[in-house]
């Protein structure tokens, strides 16, 4: 059959391990987008098998039990940091509430407008307050500014998709991302706008990105330490762990690497402290929209 942009399919060459979608198609050359991971690559025609609904709707099934582990974990901890902060703030007497909790304030930029969508309803469902911006990778040193200084976030989430392309260069070579330069970029221009690392904290990368090259920019978490494929929700897991963990704590990168779908091997990052803040009493109304 004729495949068209937006069709879902899988790569002969690879065993048909993972699903992509089609973004653009070009003679006989197709530029496909993983549809649960963030990586971009290109294939040929002739390398593309068609994934049918049913075929889809089962591996949709199969991602969803998955990605439903990593957020019952992630709500366990929740649980147990909120009931710290209620013995914290009430001084051991539990049926005295009165008071706030202000989550840190995210942005989250996104090469990938249904990924983007992805992750603003995640952090809608842990309850963490999120500002969502589409933009291609390319765009994003340029627009990071303006949108830093109509947002005022606590956090920055710059991501999309990247690879790395084996024919242009080594590990070590900026050149063989295909858009790591762009969120490394990025991250420089954040810094210049927010030096210091805890005051605004930033993930920055994608699949197989260069880590070290994202971290020496001012990221304070970021992909890819083994240069392999990260989920879609990962940077999701990351800016909300930071969000939610108290002002006054450093965020343990073993827990928070613990709370994505990736681990260790995808991610990583530096001593972070957490950006919660709570006050009370209950009759302060937070004014920043």
């Amino acid at each position: 059959m004729s495949l068209k942009v937006g069709d879902f399919v899988t790569r002969k060459s690879y065993g048909n391990d993972l699903l992509f979608r089609i973004l653009k198609i070009d003679e006989n050359r197709v530029e496909i987008v993983g549809e649960e991971i963030r990586l971009i690559a290109d294939a040929p025609l002739s390398d593309l098998t068609f994934v049918s609904d049913v075929e889809r709707n089962t591996h949709i099934v199969e991602e969803k039990k998955r990605s439903e582990s990593c957020y019952r974990l992630f709500r366990q901890d929740s649980r147990l940091m909120r009931n710290r902060n209620q013995y914290e703030m009430t001084g051991g007497y539990t049926n005295n509430s009165s008071y706030f909790e202000l989550p840190g304030r995210i942005l989250h930029i996104d090469g990938d407008p249904v990924y983007l969508k992805k992750c603003t309803d995640l952090y809608e469902k842990l309850g963490v307050p999120v500002s969502g911006a589409h933009m291609q990778e390319k765009e994003m040193p340029l627009q990071i500014t303006s949108l830093l200084e109509m947002v005022r976030p606590d956090i920055l989430v710059i991501t999309g998709h990247d690879a790395y392309m084996r024919s242009k260069g080594e590990q070590n070579e900026v050149k063989a991302y295909r858009n790591t330069k762009y969120f490394a970029e990025a991250v420089r221009e954040a810094r210049k706008f927010e030096p210091h690392m805890d005051n605004l904290v930033i993930f920055a990368g994608a699949c197989q990105s260069y880590f070290e090259t994202l971290i020496r920019a001012g990221a304070n978490f970021a992909s890819s330490p083994d240069r392999i494929n990260i989920h879609a929700l990962d940077p999701v897991y990351i800016a909300a762990k930071v969000s939610l963990t108290p002002f006054m704590d450093s965020v343990s990168i073993w827990e928070l690497l613990r709370n994505t779908l990736t681990g260790e091997k995808g991610l990583g990052g530096v001593e972070t402290k957490g950006l919660l803040r709570r006050g009370m009493p209950v009759k302060y109304i937070d004014d920043r929209g």
